[in-house]
C-alpha cells in the first residue's frame, strides 16, 4: 500500500498537552507518525516539534493545514506542514570562489542532495561553463555600488519567477541590502570562515597562517542584516599546525566550508531547522 510521507514543524509556548493534541488530530487524519522530535526551551519557554508522519492518500499542503488549525489556534503554534516526497527549489549565488558551489552541484547530480538547482547566480562569469556542465541555467548580473539596487531586485525577480524555495550563498562576496535580508528572511543561507582569532578582510587564511592558527572552522548561517551574525545552522571545525601553507589552510578551510554547508543546506529543506530567536533548533 502506497504511503505519502508529509513534515510538520511547530513552535509554541510550552504547556501541556501539547504532543497530545497533535499526535491525536495526526491520528483522525489516518496518519502514522514515522519519526518525532521534541525540544523544550527551558530558557525561553518554548516548546519545538518536528513529525515525520505518512497518509494514505495524497493530501493537499492547503487541506492539512485547515484540519490542524484548532490545534494550533488553541496553542499559539506557529505550524507548518510540508511534503516530504516534494523536492525544494534552490538558487545559488557565487562569486570567484567556486568549490562551495562544485560541491552543491556534485551532490545534487549524483543524488546525495534531494534538490532542485533552478539557476546559479553571478556577478562574475567564472562559473558558467561549471554550471552549464550540469544543465544548469547561469545568470550573469554583475554589480556595481551604482547597480546594486537594481541587481538585487533582478535576482528577487528570479527567485519569484522561479518558484525559489531556498537562496544559497556559496561563497557570494556581495553584502545583501537590508531589504534584500528582509525579503529573503528564513530562506536564505551563507557560510564563511571561522578563526580564533577572527580575521576579516582579504585573504584571511593568509593572515591566519601569519598569526599561526591551530585551528579554522567555517559557519553556516541564515541571513540577516547583520553581516554574518544571523542565526547558526551549522558548525565545524578542523586543527592544523605549523607545517601547512598559507594555501594549504586555504584547501582544509574550502574542504569545511564546502561539507558545512551541505549540511546546513540538508537541514532546512528537510525541514529540521526551526528558529528559536536568534539561535536554531536543529533536529538530526
Amino acid at each position: 500500500m502506497t504511503q505519502h510521507d508529509y513534515v510538520l514543524t511547530l513552535s509554541c509556548p510550552d504547556r501541556t498537552g501539547i504532543v497530545h493534541s497533535v499526535s491525536g488530530c495526526l491520528l483522525d487524519l489516518h496518519g502514522n507518525i514515522v519519526e518525532a522530535q521534541q525540544f523544550g526551551d527551558t530558557e525561553t519557554q518554548r516548546f519545538f516539534l518536528r513529525v515525520h508522519f505518512t497518509l494514505p492518500d495524497r493530501t493537499d499542503i492547503a487541506q492539512l493545514q485547515n484540519s490542524f488549525t484548532p490545534v494550533a489556534e488553541k496553542f499559539g503554534m506557529q505550524a507548518r506542514f510540508y511534503d516530504a516526497r516534494q523536492k525544494s527549489r534552490v538558487l545559488i549565488l557565487v562569486s570567484r570562489q567556486g568549490h562551495c558551489l562544485n560541491d552543491l552541484l556534485f551532490r545534487t547530480h549524483s543524488g546525495l542532495l534531494p534538490i532542485e538547482i533552478a539557476g546559479v547566480v553571478s556577478n562574475h562569469n567564472d562559473y558558467a561553463d561549471l554550471a552549464n556542465s550540469y544543465h544548469v541555467p547561469f545568470f550573469h548580473l554583475p554589480v556595481t555600488p551604482d547597480t546594486k539596487t537594481e541587481q538585487e531586485q533582478r535576482i528577487l525577480q528570479l527567485i519569484d519567477r522561479e518558484r525559489i524555495d531556498l537562496v544559497v550563498l556559496a561563497r557570494y562576496m556581495q553584502v545583501l541590502s537590508h531589504d534584500m535580508c528582509q525579503a529573503l528572511a528564513g530562506r536564505a543561507i551563507n557560510i564563511h570562515h571561522s578563526f580564533l582569532p577572527g580575521f576579516k578582510g582579504a585573504r584571511p587564511y593568509h593572515q591566519a597562517h601569519a598569526r599561526g592558527v591551530k585551528m579554522i572552522g567555517a559557519t553556516a548561517h541564515y541571513v540577516t542584516a547583520e553581516l554574518d551574525e544571523g542565526p547558526i545552522i551549522e558548525q565545524d571545525i578542523e586543527h592544523v599546525n605549523h607545517a601547512l601553507t598559507a594555501q594549504d589552510l586555504a584547501r582544509v578551510g574550502s574542504d569545511i566550508e564546502s561539507m558545512v554547508l551541505a549540511r546546513a543546506v540538508r537541514g532546512h529543506i528537510e525541514h529540521r531547522i526551526l528558529l528559536n530567536g536568534q539561535r536554531t533548533v536543529v533536529f538530526r
